[in-house]
C-alpha cells in the first residue's frame, strides 16, 4: 500500500476509504472486519483488548476504547471518512436488573453519541449505525410486515435505547450535516452463531423430537453475508444518507420450514412433532415460557422492498444458501 498525501492508494491507484469499526470481537463486527479488508476498504478497529489480525493485512488497530460517555476518540478517528459502529450493550434475555434501561442507555445511547459528536467534530462523511428490527417492535399481525417509515413500538429496554441512539444520530445529522445511515437487522445468523439460532441447531443436531411440526407463523431473518454485504453498499451509495433501512433474507419461513432447513442444511433432518400452536402456548403460560412462545409460535416480518428499491440491492444469498455456509468445513 502507498501513501501519497495522507491518501491509500490500492494496487491499481483507486484512493481507499478508511473505515472506523467499532465491535469487531462480536458476530456481526467480525464479519464486516473481514469482508470489508477484502473489497478495498482500510479498516481501523477500536475495541477494549487486541484481535489477531495476522491475515488482514487492510487492517489497523487501536485498543483501550470504552463506548461511555468520557472516551476520547480522536486519535482512532484521524483520517477517517465513515464510522461503523456495531458496538453495543447487546440484548440480554431475562435480563435481572433493577433498572435494564439505563445500562443499556449508557452504552448504546450516551456512549454512541458522544462516538458521533466526536466523529462528526472529526470531518468523519458518514456514520452508518447497526440498530435493531426490535426499534419496530416485538412481533407482526398474520400478512403484516415491518416498514422502516412505521411508528416506532420498541417493547424492552434494549430496543428503546436503540430507538434514541437512532433518534439522536439523526438530530446530530440534521445539526452537523453528517450523514447517518441506521440499519434495522432481524435475527442475524451464519457460521458461529450464538443465543437461540445456536440453541435450535443443537437441538436438530441431538435428533430429539419436537414438538414444532404444525407451526404455521411467518419470520424475517437475515444471514450474516447478506447482512454484511448490505452494510458495505451504504459505505458510500448516495441514496443511503440519512435514511433508515431494513435487512432480511427476503425470504420469511415458519418456525417448522426454519427447522426443517436447518436439519437439511446439517445433512441431518429435524424430527418435528405435529402439535397444534394453541397447545404449545397454553404449556408456555403454565411453565412461564410466553416470551419463548412468542418467538417460536408468533410472526416478525420485515418489508424490505425499500432498501432493494433505493439501494438497487438484492440479498447474494438466499436461505437455503446461508444456512449451508453454516455448516461449511472450518466453519
Amino acid at each position: 500500500i502507498s501513501i501519497v498525501n495522507n491518501f491509500h492508494l490500492d494496487a491499481n491507484n483507486q484512493i481507499q476509504t478508511k473505515l472506523l469499526l467499532t465491535g469487531a470481537s462480536g458476530f456481526v463486527g467480525g464479519f464486516l472486519m473481514r469482508e470489508a479488508s477484502t473489497r478495498s476498504f482500510l479498516v481501523r478497529i477500536a475495541g477494549r483488548g487486541y484481535l489477531s489480525l495476522t491475515d488482514l493485512p487492510e487492517c489497523e488497530q487501536s485498543s483501550g476504547f470504552e463506548l461511555l460517555s468520557d472516551a476520547d476518540w480522536s486519535q482512532a478517528l484521524i483520517r477517517v471518512e465513515v464510522v461503523i459502529h456495531c458496538a453495543a450493550r447487546a440484548h440480554i434475555m431475562n435480563e435481572e436488573l433493577a433498572d435494564p434501561l439505563a445500562e443499556y442507555r449508557k452504552v448504546n445511547v450516551v456512549g454512541t453519541l458522544n462516538l458521533a459528536r466526536q466523529a462528526a467534530a472529526a470531518g468523519v462523511k458518514r456514520f452508518i449505525f447497526i440498530s435493531s428490527i426490535k426499534v419496530n417492535g416485538e412481533s407482526t399481525a398474520p400478512g403484516q410486515r415491518f416498514l422502516a417509515s412505521d411508528i416506532p413500538a420498541p417493547e424492552d429496554a434494549y430496543g428503546q435505547s436503540k430507538l434514541e441512539a437512532e433518534q439522536g444520530l439523526l438530530a446530530l445529522a440534521q445539526e452537523t450535516g453528517m450523514e447517518v445511515v441506521i440499519i434495522r437487522p432481524p435475527l442475524v445468523y451464519g457460521p458461529g452463531v450464538k443465543g437461540n439460532f445456536a440453541s435450535m441447531i443443537r437441538l436438530v443436531d441431538k435428533g430429539l423430537p419436537l414438538p414444532l411440526g404444525a407451526i404455521h407463523n411467518r419470520r424475517s431473518l437475515v444471514g450474516i453475508d447478506n447482512l454484511v454485504d448490505l452494510i458495505i453498499l451504504c459505505i458510500d451509495h448516495p441514496a443511503a444518507a440519512n435514511r433508515i433501512f431494513l435487512a432480511g433474507d427476503g425470504e420469511d419461513l415458519s418456525t417448522t420450514e426454519l427447522l426443517r432447513a436447518v436439519g437439511k442444511a446439517m445433512g441431518r433432518p429435524a424430527r418435528l412433532m405435529p402439535l397444534p400452536a394453541a397447545f404449545l402456548r397454553c404449556g408456555a403460560t403454565l411453565l412461564g415460557k410466553q416470551a419463548v412462545a412468542k418467538r417460536l409460535l408468533g410472526s416478525l416480518q420485515v418489508d424490505i422492498s425499500q432498501t432493494c428499491d433505493d439501494l438497487d440491492w438484492k440479498p447474494p444469498f438466499t436461505v437455503e444458501e446461508s444456512l449451508r455456509r453454516c455448516f461449511l468445513p472450518g466453519n
